[in-house]
């Protein structure tokens, strides 16, 4: 690889070779991601969130310990989090050893502590019933404008 990033093909003596996976014609390296990628369970970060985070993730949210807009795609560090997570879920569920405990673990615990903290993102989504629920409850969720996320 050349200073600017660019594979600029054999400088360095070391050619790729050939992948053998059980086909007729040998697959290089580069063309494995492209054929293995999983495709993803949720459309969007809203169908995550919607369909999944809010529903398992369930928390007391008073606004005072701990706070949630239910309109948390008007919040652009939460979108980005929330995006993250997504990310990091849809790539992780495909590990079926340890993948969900990392995701808990090293994604969904941080990012959702720093999203709930009375100084996080959130900070001034307090006000409302729309941003509250009781223990046990899904997390408040309102449906962003049709086309924020395509794919929903």
């Amino acid at each position: 690889m050349s200073d600017w990033g660019q594979d600029t093909g054999d400088e360095d003596g070391i050619e790729a070779q050939p992948i053998d996976l059980g086909h007729d014609e040998p697959v290089h390296a580069s063309d494995v991601d492209a054929r293995t990628e999983p495709s993803l369970y949720y459309g969007s970060v809203d169908e995550f969130v919607r369909e999944y985070l809010r529903n398992v993730y369930r928390r007391r949210i008073d606004g005072r310990h701990r706070c949630w807009a239910a309109e948390w795609w008007r919040y652009d560090e939460a979108v980005i989090r929330l995006e993250a997570l997504w990310r990091s879920w849809e790539r992780l569920r495909q590990d079926p050893a340890t993948g969900m405990s990392v995701w808990w673990r090293d994604h969904a615990d941080h990012h959702m502590a720093v999203l709930m903290d009375p100084d996080g993102p959130f900070a001034l989504a307090t006000e409302g019933e729309e941003n509250t629920c009781k223990r046990g409850d899904p997390l408040p969720y309102t449906a962003p404008p049709i086309g924020l996320f395509p794919g929903a």
